[in-house]
């Protein structure tokens, strides 16, 4: 049975301070990384913390790519979930890391709303 959706929870190492630290940089990085990775950008929201430090989410008709980073530390926590076969998470995620200047990806995929067949034939049924 095919999964709803694809969620890639990458952990990006060794990025730059000052892009990290850039609420705008931020989230232009991520907007376009949802559209380089062909999925239909719906809103956004970032926030800048004191002394350092951004997190902010990209709603994507497809679900939603997330982002919490430590510039101090060169690391970024991001989470990509698309659901349906157009949006590869994998590209959003590549791009992240190329952008940010990172040194290392590390990154796993879980395959979200995997339905046991009984519940897939009772929503039918309704």
């Amino acid at each position: 049975m095919k999964p709803l959706g694809r969620h890639v929870l990458a952990e990006i190492y060794g990025c730059k301070f000052d892009i990290l630290n850039d609420i705008k940089k931020v989230e232009k990085i991520m907007v376009d990384a949802a559209l380089e990775a062909g999925a239909e950008v719906r809103e956004y929201v970032f926030h800048k913390f004191s002394p350092q430090g951004v997190s902010g989410v990209v709603v994507i008709s497809e679900s939603h790519l997330a982002i919490h980073t430590w510039p101090e530390l060169g690391y970024a926590a991001v989470d990509v979930f698309t659901c349906g076969e157009k949006v590869n998470p994998w590209d959003a995620c590549n791009y992240l890391t190329e952008k940010f200047g990172a040194e290392h990806l590390t990154a796993k995929e879980t395959k979200r709303g995997i339905l046991p067949e009984i519940f897939t034939r009772e929503a039918v049924n309704l």
